[in-house]
C-alpha cells in the first residue's frame, strides 16, 4: 500500500531534529540560495532595472523583492511543527514562550552585529570596525554552535559556548560610532537587518498563533486581519506603527506578521497534527490553491494601495504570500509526494543550517574589509561579468556551507 502525504511527510529522513518535512528544507534552502545571489548581485551595475529591488517611490515589485517575504512565509511554516515537537517533549507553557522570546532576542542580537559592522569609528573602538564585527560574529557562532554529545570533550564545549557569550557583550559594551552631527553614539537599532526584522515577524507571530493554535481555523482569521491591518496602514488610516517603531510595537503595518502568518495557515493544511484533517495531497491541493486564489483576487483589489516592498504595502504582501503558496503546493507533490529529492542535494546545508550559510557571505566581507582588499568591488561589477561573479560567488558560498555541515558545524538558536 502507498504512504499517504502524511506519513511520507513523517517518514522523510531527518537533519537537524525529526521530524522534518522535505519540501520546507528545501524551499528554505532554495531561497536562500537566491538570497545569497542577489545580495550580491545588488552591487552590480548596469543590469536590467528587474535584477534590482524596485524603487519606493514606483508601484512595482522584482523577484528580488519576493526573496524577503518568502523567508517569512517559510518561518512561519516552521512554526507549528516546532511547536508541536516541543510541547511533546515539555508541555510547559512558560517554557515555551521563554523559548520564543529567547530565540527572537538572539535573531535581534545577530540582526544588530550586522547593521553596525562597519559604523564603529576605530578611534572609539581602538580596532577596525571590520575586525569588532568578526570578533562579534565570533562570539556567536561559539554560542549558538550545536556541540557533540561527547562526554570526554564536554568541558572543552562549555568552555566555547560559554566564552562566546562574554565575547558578545564585550563586543557591544565597548561599541561607539560617529554620528552625522559628530555626536558619539552606541548601536543604530533604527534598522536591525534582515535577522531582526525576523525576529520581529517571529514574535509576532507566535504571541498571536501560540494561545489560538488549538483552532485551525485560527492563522485564516489572524491572516484576514493582519492583511485588513496592513491595508489601513497603507492607506494612512492608522498612522501610530510609524511613530511607535519596532521595539514598541512589533508588529509594525503588520505586512511581515501577515506574511509569515500565511506561512503557520499552509502549514496547517499539509503538515503537522491539524493537517490530518485533508488526508490526501489532492484535498490539500485544493485548499491551498483555493487560498492562494484568493489571496490574488485581495491584492489586486487592494492595488491602488499601491505595490512595493520598500513601503511593505499589502499588494506586495499579498502577491509575495500567493506565490509562495503555489511554490511550496509543487514542492510538496515533488519531494513529499512523489519522494524527488535528489534533484534538490545542493539545498541540504542552506536549507537545513540555515543561520550559518546566511552568515558566511558577511564573514567573507568582514574579512576583506579588515584586510582592505577592494578588488572585488572595483573588477567584475558590471554587466554580464558580474552576473557570472555572482553565481560563482553563490556557488562558493553553499559548497562551503555544504563542507561545514558535513563537518559537524551548525548553529541553532
Amino acid at each position: 500500500m502507498a504512504s499517504t502525504p502524511q506519513q511520507l511527510a513523517i517518514e522523510t529522513p531527518t537533519t537537524l531534529r525529526a521530524p522534518r518535512v522535505a519540501s520546507v528544507d528545501i524551499f528554505r534552502g532554495l531561497t536562500m540560495i537566491v538570497m545569497i545571489f542577489v545580495n550580491d548581485l545588488a552591487e552590480v551595475k548596469g543590469l536590467p532595472w528587474w535584477t534590482y529591488h524596485a524603487p519606493g517611490k514606483v508601484d512595482a515589485m522584482t523577484y528580488v523583492d519576493m526573496v524577503f517575504p518568502a523567508f517569512l512565509f517559510i518561518l512561519g511554516m516552521a512554526v507549528p511543527l516546532a511547536f508541536e515537537q516541543r510541547l511533546r517533549k515539555n508541555p510547559s507553557q512558560p517554557h515555551l514562550w521563554l523559548h520564543v522570546v529567547m530565540r527572537s532576542l538572539s535573531l535581534l542580537v545577530l540582526g544588530l552585529i550586522l547593521a553596525n559592522a562597519g559604523a564603529g569609528d576605530p578611534a572609539l573602538i581602538h580596532m577596525p570596525p571590520y575586525i569588532w564585527a568578526l570578533l562579534a560574529l565570533t562570539g556567536a557562532i561559539l554560542f549558538w554552535s550545536v556541540y557533540p554529545n561527547n562526554d570526554s570533550r564536554r568541558t572543552l564545549y562549555n568552555v566555547l559556548r560559554y566564552s562566546g557569550l562574554p565575547l558578545m557583550v564585550v563586543m557591544f559594551a565597548i561599541f561607539r560610532r560617529t554620528t552625522k552631527d559628530g555626536s558619539v553614539a552606541w548601536i543604530k537599532t533604527a534598522y536591525p537587518e534582515i535577522l531582526g526584522l525576523l525576529a520581529f515577524a517571529y514574535l509576532t507571530t507566535c504571541i498571536l498563533y501560540l494561545p489560538t493554535r488549538r483552532w485551525r481555523w485560527a492563522p485564516f482569521a489572524w491572516f484576514v486581519a493582519l492583511t485588513a491591518f496592513c491595508a489601513l496602514c497603507a492607506a494612512h488610516w492608522v498612522e501610530f506603527p510609524h511613530r511607535a517603531g519596532l521595539y514598541l510595537w512589533p508588529f509594525g503595518n503588520g505586512s511581515d506578521t501577515l506574511i509569515s502568518m500565511a506561512g503557520v495557515a499552509t502549514s496547517i493544511l499539509f503538515i503537522g497534527e491539524q493537517s490530518r484533517r485533508w488526508p490526501t495531497f489532492r484535498s490539500k491541493a485544493t485548499y491551498a490553491l483555493a487560498f492562494a486564489a484568493i489571496v490574488f483576487i485581495a491584492g489586486y483589489i487592494l492595488t491602488p494601495l499601491g505595490i512595493s516592498k520598500i513601503r511593505a504595502t499589502p499588494t506586495w504582501s499579498l502577491y509575495c504570500v500567493g506565490s509562495s503558496i503555489l511554490i511550496f503546493t509543487l514542492l510538496y507533490y515533488l519531494c513529499d509526494v512523489r519522494q524527488k529529492t535528489r534533484w534538490a542535494a545542493f539545498t541540504h546545508a542552506p536549507g537545513s543550517n540555515t543561520l550559518l550559510t546566511y552568515l558566511l557571505p558577511d564573514l567573507w566581507y568582514f574579512i576583506l574589509g579588515a584586510l582592505g582588499i577592494t578588488w572585488f568591488r572595483t573588477h567584475l561589477a558590471w554587466g554580464f561579468p558580474g552576473v557570472i561573479r555572482s553565481i560563482v560567488f553563490t556557488a562558493v558560498i553553499v559548497a562551503i556551507a555544504s563542507l561545514l555541515t558535513r563537518s559537524k558545524l551548525r548553529l541553532q538558536l
